[in-house]
């Protein structure tokens, strides 16, 4: 794994299963030095396989659970881009305290972000949209950009499958 982000900074994506997302967003963007977390070690072996294909010098996996990973983080880490794209979204409501993207989720990667640093969430869990950006415009460290757009887009195989989705996209400020 790279020591230094290249030129553009650190783009992180958590959850990023087979890392069709990142791969392709990793090749558009040389500059990027990207991560993708996947807590799933199949998921991770298979975006392995795509950076390896496509030999990208700026791209890693790391199998590994989400809030272990933050915890592990130097201290002076800082992320241009978090992506979280169609998590596990726990439609039942009795297990929706298992969410990624919580309250207390925007306090860690805030203090992992860089000023001005890009938050994006999408989903096919409607309502877990409307969760996650009625949580991003109360909360002091981020700004919520109405009608944000994901800096890039491919298809993923969960967009694929989805008949709707939606996104909420951010800024960190200061």
């Amino acid at each position: 794994m790279a020591t230094a982000p290249g030129a553009d900074g650190w783009t992180l994506e958590l959850g990023c299963g087979h890392g069709h997302y990142l791969t392709a967003f990793a090749a558009h963007h040389p500059d990027a030095t990207c991560l993708g977390i996947d807590f799933c070690r199949e998921r991770v072996r298979r975006a392995e396989r795509k950076l390896q294909r496509a030999r990208l010098a700026n791209l890693c996996f790391l199998h590994a659970e989400a809030g272990e990973f933050l915890d592990a983080l130097p201290p002076d880490m800082r992320f241009r881009r978090i992506f979280v794209l169609f998590p596990d979204p726990w439609p039942k409501r009795r297990h929706r305290k298992h969410r990624l993207v919580s309250p207390e989720f925007l306090d860690r990667t805030a203090g992992l972000a860089m000023p001005q640093a890009g938050f994006f969430f999408r989903s096919d869990a409607l309502d877990y949209v409307e969760e996650v950006r009625a949580n991003l415009a109360k909360h002091p460290s981020w700004r919520l950009i109405p009608d944000g757009n994901l800096p890039f887009e491919t298809e993923t195989v969960f967009q694929a499958k989805a008949r709707l989705f939606g996104s909420v996209v951010a800024s960190r400020v200061g």
